[in-house]
């Protein structure tokens, strides 16, 4: 298990939706530093978040920001991309971008700062997935977060007795920008950061933040027809 209070984590995606109600968060729980990242990190008028740039795509990127943050114990991998409704519709390129963003970013900022964490004693991992990790639905941008459930499965595996954790967060629709011109039913950011960092604390492999995502868990092993309504019909 990891306590957050004096950690040293690195957020990306930390100036808005769930990275930014992350980073307040873990202020609340006392750690000692937060690095937040965005293209175009603002400055933040706490004294322990130190803003980095970051573009989850780009290698050299990765590398400044691992050289800039060497003290960090705790990674949450949390930036990432949508991409659109449709496969068949769909440039091929947009595809293969929202995968570079979604699974081969988070995995390279990963490859970065593991040897940085064990360096600093050990810590923990905690990687942004969706309920869509287990759902059809919305493109290609549900296959890459089945893809990085995966991941994150396998690596921590590869971490066990090497004093790292990885936590996987799985959630529905939450109230962000990124949602914003969805109707259904929405989370707080707070409440899923919340149970994101007390899933941390307590080294829960898995964190099933709403019912959408523990909904969407509990279907996978059932019919299709209960995942896609429409199959019935057809």
């Amino acid at each position: 298990m990891t306590t957050l209070e004096g950690a040293v984590v690195l957020v990306t995606g930390g100036q808005r939706g769930i990275g930014k109600a992350i980073v307040d968060d873990l202020l609340d729980r006392g750690v000692a530093k937060v690095y937040a990242t965005a293209r175009t990190p603002e400055p933040s008028a706490d004294p322990r978040v130190v803003p980095l740039p970051l573009e989850i795509t780009d290698q050299a990127s990765i590398d400044a920001l691992a050289v800039a943050a060497p003290d960090v114990t705790v990674l949450i991998n949390n930036a990432g991309a949508s991409s659109p409704d449709t496969y068949l519709e769909a440039p091929i390129d947009d595809i293969r971008a929202v995968f570079e963003a979604n699974f081969f970013g988070p995995l390279e900022l990963t490859k970065a700062f593991v040897p940085i964490i064990e360096r600093n004693g050990g810590g923990h991992i905690l990687n942004a997935h969706s309920a869509l990790s287990w759902v059809a639905r919305h493109g290609a941008y549900s296959a890459t977060k089945a893809a990085f459930w995966l991941q994150t499965n396998a690596i921590r595996l590869e971490l066990l007795g090497r004093g790292i954790g990885v936590t996987g967060l799985h959630m529905g629709y939450v109230d962000t920008d990124m949602a914003a011109a969805v109707t259904a039913p929405k989370s707080r950011p707070e409440d899923i950061a919340k149970q994101a960092l007390d899933g941390i604390e307590a080294g829960a492999h898995e964190v099933l933040a709403d019912d959408t995502a523990r909904g969407a868990k509990a279907a996978i092993s059932g019919d299709l027809t209960a995942l896609y309504p429409e199959l019935a019909q057809a």
